[in-house]
């Protein structure tokens, strides 16, 4: 799913008027697990810095051992990572220390109010930057591919790895933003669902938001 996560973030950053490559970018990556995301988005030649957090001590220390293999990834700066939660990370105080992407993918659904955690990431995104994510809606659907296919008859992932009553549809998510005040104006918007092909990988569907596993993706108001 990995290379989806950074075409979703390409395709968010094309919705601007100007949809040149920005370059310079800052990312943060809430829960970030053993950094499969936080190493890719800091190779990328417009990245910055990339400052990734997880409150497991044991996966951040996977994490930072892997990053060790990789000399790009030894550049001052280039990569942190941080064993916190992000209720415990100084909010930013001025515009250059807020970042410009600020992602949450595989987090939400493990949480059982997500409100107040989506609340607490929002001063760390710049104006004009996105705060993307990806989920699972709930429905029919998603129990059946990720509770009992995933998780039971295919073993993707362990037996417990999801709780469908914490899943959340995209208009929920939708509605969350609607009601903030300088967020997502002018079509700085964007939903779209992903699915899981065996043998393949995975792959976007349009309006799979709507039954399974899907991004969503946010812009401050400039």
């Amino acid at each position: 799913m990995n290379p989806l996560r950074h075409d979703f973030i390409s395709s968010c950053h094309a919705l601007k008027p100007n949809s040149t490559p920005q370059k310079g970018l800052r990312y943060l990556d809430i829960g970030c697990g053993g950094g499969i995301f936080a190493e890719s988005a800091a190779r990328l030649p417009n990245t910055a810095n990339v400052t990734a957090i997880d409150p497991s001590l044991d996966v951040i220390d996977v994490a930072r051992q892997h990053a060790r293999k990789d000399p790009i990834l030894q550049d001052p700066g280039r990569l942190e990572y941080l064993n916190t939660a992000i209720e415990d990370l100084n909010v930013p105080q001025l515009p250059n220390e807020q970042y410009d992407v600020v992602s949450l993918f595989e987090v939400i659904e493990h949480i059982s109010k997500p409100a107040p955690c989506l609340r607490t990431c929002l001063p760390f995104v710049k104006p004009g930057g996105w705060l993307v994510l990806s989920t699972i809606a709930k429905t029919w659907t998603s129990w059946l591919t990720t509770k009992i296919v995933a998780e039971d008859l295919v073993g993707l992932v362990p037996r417990g790895t999801h709780d469908w009553s914490k899943y959340i549809n995209e208009h929920e998510i939708r509605a969350f933003f609607q009601a903030q005040q300088g967020w997502g104006a002018n079509g700085g918007m964007k939903a779209l669902g992903c699915v899981y092909v065996p043998g393949i990988g995975w792959r976007m569907v349009t309006g799979g938001e709507r039954w399974g596993n899907y991004f969503f993706g946010v812009r401050r108001d400039p």
